[in-house]
């Protein structure tokens, strides 16, 4: 799988990274292409370890993080299918094989003036409030949600269409503007039980999330090892592998310091592409410039205090 990461990368992904950030569109034959050679189901196999997945995160990424940003929001509804027996039997082989496809939003955990709340009612739960970031719209026919229900989160699995209860205006973003990137409205919009894929102690979130971010900084190794190879023979391999094992050996406690060093060496190193370039760098189409800014969009993606915290720290 990584072998096929890095020829799709390299092959099909970044020569088109340019037109993707340009257009605001990802191709669907990538994410078919993908599908087709069997990376949707990564989470529901047990001979890809997390150190592996990791890996074919930050390989797919050097190549398009657009399009590597909208594949990896659907592996929580992989994980939560292969994990539930409720839903197993109907969700696991579509969501696996990318015959269904899936974001996800934990707006019923993140602090915020307008936090998603679940009420019980009979047959299912009612859904109020925002999501302020829900990634793949247009691409996407499943939403996996996280909505606070009290001191219980409820996860749950939903169709990712707008309606009467459930509306969605686009976002404009710095960079990956193709992953089509929305603020969803939720206003009693209703889940059946059967969609409900489990509950958790909201007091028991701090250390599940603390032990799931590497993934999501194995999107900065990407930008860096893409300026890394742009680049050449230099220093920057050595702190990219430095990098990657910190993440990979992170715990609870060192991941935040993990993520921070990743996301300041994807800006450290798209700096680089571009003075190396020169003034062409900064002209549409052009890798510095878009390096820069899916580094800059990093650093504040899938943030933590904590992650935030070291990262001033180490940009003084």
């Amino acid at each position: 799988m990584l072998d096929k990461a890095q020829r799709i990368a390299d092959e099909v992904l970044f020569p088109a990274a340019a037109h993707v950030d340009a257009t605001g569109r990802i191709p669907h034959p990538h994410l078919d292409l993908l599908a087709q050679e069997g990376f949707y189901g990564l989470a529901a196999r047990d001979d890809i370890d997390r150190s592996t997945f990791a890996r074919i995160v930050e390989v797919l990424a050097s190549g398009c993080l657009a399009t590597t940003f909208v594949w990896l929001q659907h592996h929580g509804a992989v994980s939560a299918a292969a994990k539930t027996d409720s839903i197993r039997q109907e969700w696991l082989e579509p969501l696996a094989s990318g015959a269904r496809r899936a974001g996800v939003s934990q707006a019923g955990v993140r602090p915020g003036p307008n936090p998603l709340t679940a009420r019980r009612v009979a047959g299912g739960y009612v859904l109020d409030g925002e999501a302020p970031w829900v990634t793949g719209w247009g691409m996407i026919d499943t939403l996996r949600v996280a909505a606070r229900d009290g001191d219980t989160i409820v996860w749950a699995l939903l169709d990712a269409a707008d309606g009467p209860t459930l509306g969605v205006t686009p976002l404009e973003l710095v960079a990956v503007q193709a992953s089509g990137t929305v603020h969803v409205r939720f206003d009693g919009h209703f889940v059946p039980d059967e969609r409900i894929t489990g509950t958790l102690a909201a007091a028991d979130w701090g250390a599940w999330d603390a032990a799931n971010l590497g993934l999501n900084g194995a999107l900065a190794l990407g930008v860096a090892a893409r300026c890394s190879r742009l680049l050449g023979p230099g220093p920057l391999r050595a702190e990219l592998a430095a990098a990657r094992a910190a993440l990979n050996a992170g715990t609870p406690e060192t991941l935040p310091a993990a993520r921070a060093a990743a996301s300041e060496l994807a800006l450290r190193a798209a700096a680089a592409v571009t003075v190396t370039t020169g003034s062409r760098a900064v002209l549409a189409g052009a890798h510095g410039q878009r390096l820069v800014r899916e580094a800059t969009f990093l650093l504040v993606f899938g943030s933590r205090p904590a992650i935030r915290t070291d990262l001033l720290r180490r940009l003084g």
